[in-house]
């Protein structure tokens, strides 16, 4: 029971009074205008019935807020999980059907059982297979994808053609005139009035206008939605081979998904002055993923923008979340039939305009001037997401394995370097620097990374190859202080080197050993300090000694 505390997040709130009350519920209102045209939005996205995506804001949100570590988070239907629910249920089933309900439901179940598993097993780390880069790719293409997605439903058209003569009859249609116009205001809105509700605006105003002119005559409306609280769904087994064809996506949907929250929630974590516990906010976001599929809808995520917006309009704890949820439940009472008048190309138009932002070639500029491998990495994620559409996880998939690839081929191949004394009295790598040796006859290394099995090898083929290349070395000193671990490989390693150089006279220098490496050395027997190996706690003890180094007699022979 004790374990169990640690979710109980809730418990930490701080007791309700009439001023935070007053401050929550409009904190929590400010994100309720945005959420409910957003959710609605975001369903049809998703492909999932449009009332569904205010199911995910209820009882899941509810649920997130409660048990997860960071507690202002707007957790509901979010741009790139709906995207990747309606690429991975794609020829399964028809969009908004009953049976791509029940499979979406099981995206849910399945995507929200792997998190809750994660978190109980303190697996959050696992979300670091997903690297910046991976995720900026695969971010670039989804948003791409998801605006030239909703083109035709901004113009009121089936498909896109590049026929220019239909070009004009499309253009000058109703569909295209509502959405067009709701376009450029809520771009508008977003640059002059950002702290306006500019969705809820646009879509009060297009249902308005669309009620007045009769325009369910001329283009889609979204139509009645039904209100109240969702019914209980117990899903239906759909057999072994649809869920084998699930695994893949619902693996994909929980790690991006849990990203999309990781971003917000370190952000209102740091802001706070406290710690975000990853196998917290794994536990309660996989609740909220089962919670959404017991209401028949979708898997949830985190929104960014609404959870910063929360954030901005000075929300100062989970009570703001609850206000939030209880706005979402008095608009399912209530609001639907407003809705019912919004053209559809208006809810294509606050799709593109939320999705605008995840849109940031830059990025890429960004992180070519860090690193040309992750560059590549992230435009292959791009070119992959792109390529495979509407299979959009496999750029995922294909990222996170160059990304690991690129991790192993960087473990299996330290930097390992020969210093030299720069002026500023630093060890600076000495052929970059052009720096003289440290003493005559002598070889001092430096290798940044671990010395277990991946680095062993290259360790040990940098000692052979200097002394291959200078037969008259007579000194070889490690600088260990980057060694902070060293495994069963690299005391074997460690030790045959100790033998080989002693064997052919050459004096081991350690410097700066760490303590955890130097006990299990000793512990192996491989450090016990002799004629031929010495021991110094810093490097300028090190350099001390090595600077009393005298130079070889020109007659004396070397042992080998």
């Amino acid at each position: 029971m004790s374990k169990m505390q640690r979710y109980l997040t809730f418990r930490q709130w701080p007791r309700l009074s009439a001023s935070l009350a007053r401050n929550e519920v409009q904190a929590g209102l400010t994100v309720a205008l945005v959420m409910v045209p957003q959710a609605v939005a975001y369903a049809g996205l998703a492909g999932m019935p449009l009332v569904t995506g205010l199911y995910t804001c209820l009882i899941p949100a509810l649920l997130a807020v409660l048990f997860g570590s960071a507690n202002r988070l707007s957790v509901g239907p979010a741009a790139l999980t709906c995207v990747l629910i309606g690429a991975s249920l794609t020829g399964m089933a028809e969009p908004g059907s009953a049976e791509w309900v029940a499979l979406a439901v099981w995206l849910s179940l399945l995507s929200g059982a792997i998190q809750l598993l994660l978190g109980l097993g303190h697996y959050g780390w696992l979300i670091n297979l997903v690297s910046a880069p991976v995720m900026m790719g695969f971010t670039q293409a989804a948003s791409l994808l998801i605006m030239a997605s909703q083109v035709p439903g901004l113009l009121g058209i089936q498909a896109w053609s590049w026929d220019v003569y239909s070009w004009p009859a499309w253009l000058t249609g109703w569909p295209a005139l509502f959405g067009l116009t709701s376009l450029v205001l809520l771009l508008l809105l977003r640059r002059y009035k950002p702290r306006w509700p500019g969705i809820m605006l646009v879509m009060g105003a297009a249902s308005a206008v669309g009620y007045a002119t009769d325009y369910q005559a001329h283009g889609a409306v979204v139509g009645q939605l039904p209100s109240g609280l969702p019914d209980f769904y117990w899903p239906h087994w759909p057999g072994l081979e649809v869920i084998n064809q699930l695994w893949v996506p619902a693996m994909v949907i929980a790690l991006v998904s849990f990203l999309e929250t990781a971003s917000s929630a370190r952000i209102e974590c740091q802001r706070d002055g406290k710690r975000w516990d990853d196998s917290t906010e794994l536990f309660s976001q996989g609740l909220a993923k089962l919670a959404s599929a017991f209401s028949g809808s979708f898997p949830t995520s985190t929104s960014f923008s609404r959870s910063a917006l929360m954030l901005y309009a000075g929300a100062r704890s989970g009570w703001a979340v609850v206000a939030s949820v209880a706005f979402v439940l008095l608009a399912l009472l209530i609001l639907m039939p407003a809705l019912a008048y919004v053209p559809r190309s208006v809810m294509a138009a606050a799709v593109i305009v939320a999705v605008l932002n995840l849109f940031q070639p830059r990025q890429f500029l960004k992180i070519w001037r860090i690193d040309r491998i992750e560059t590549l990495t992230a435009g292959v994620t791009f070119a992959i997401t792109l390529a495979t559409a509407p299979r959009i996880y496999w750029g995922v998939m294909t990222g996170v394995l160059l990304g690991l690839s690129h991790f192993l081929h960087t473990r299996l191949h330290p930097r390992i370097i020969e210093v030299g004394l720069h002026p500023d009295g630093s060890l600076r790598d000495r052929h970059l620097w052009k720096l003289p040796p440290l003493a005559p006859h002598l070889y001092a290394l430096r290798m940044d990374a671990e010395l277990d099995f991946a680095a062993s090898s290259d360790f040990e083929r940098a000692i052979a190859a200097q002394l291959a290349s200078q037969p008259d070395t007579r000194h070889v000193c490690l600088f260990a202080q980057p060694i902070n671990r060293i495994d069963a490989t690299g005391v074997e390693t460690f030790g045959q080197i100790h033998r080989q150089l002693s064997n052919r006279g050459i004096t081991l220098h350690i410097s700066g050993i760490k303590l955890p490496v130097e006990t299990t050395l000793r512990r192996a027997g491989e450090l016990s300090e002799g004629p031929w190996l010495k021991m110094y706690r810093t490097d300028a003890e090190a350099l001390q000694a090595l600077q009393a180094i005298q130079p070889i007699p020109p007659d004396t022979g070397v042992a080998t």
